[in-house]
């Protein structure tokens, strides 16, 4: 599997911009989180993680989180980004660490679900992952990249038997 086409999901799971976000859109099952409001960093820095910039997009994801005062939700959704990102750059550890801490603010956030799944699945945590993929799926069961992840596992996991029967 090339690392390009590993970015480019990593890109897809990153939360986009563009859009106000109330306190229930996290959990809703629309494909895009939002950050909107006052937090340009965090949304420059969103921006930049879909663009596949995701060194940029870590940093100023990072100084969002210190200089904005994101709320819960926004705080929620760039840790998660901060994840996908992490995982993007082929950090898993410090990406499930993200996913966690986003999790800890806001349980119901599938795409944290969604990308701590990826990060399990480059470890090759494949139990973990399919319990994550199953719980973003559980929000979000119409999700493009939460199929594509359950794919990945289904790949590795799944690995095809081969019988040899004489039949004389």
């Amino acid at each position: 599997m090339g690392c390009t086409w590993i970015r480019g999901l990593a890109i897809l799971l990153v939360a986009g911009t563009g859009w106000t976000q109330s306190a229930d859109r996290l959990s809703r099952t629309d494909s895009t989180i939002v950050l909107g409001g006052p937090g340009e960093f965090l949304a420059a820095g969103a921006e930049a993680m879909r663009a596949g910039d995701f060194e940029e997009g870590i940093q100023l994801t990072t100084r969002g989180l210190e200089r904005d005062a994101p709320s819960n939700m926004d705080r929620s959704a760039a840790l998660s980004n901060l994840c996908a990102a992490y995982s993007a750059i082929g950090d898993p550890d410090k990406a499930i660490e993200y996913c966690n801490e986003s999790l800890g603010i806001h349980s119901g956030n599938w795409r944290a679900f969604s990308n701590r799944a990826y990060a399990y699945w480059l470890k090759g945590m494949y139990a973990e992952a399919r319990f994550d993929v199953d719980a973003a799926a559980a929000i979000n069961p119409t999700s493009r990249q939460v199929a594509s992840i359950r794919a990945m596992i289904n790949e590795a996991v799944l690995q095809p038997r081969i019988s040899t029967e004489d039949r004389q």
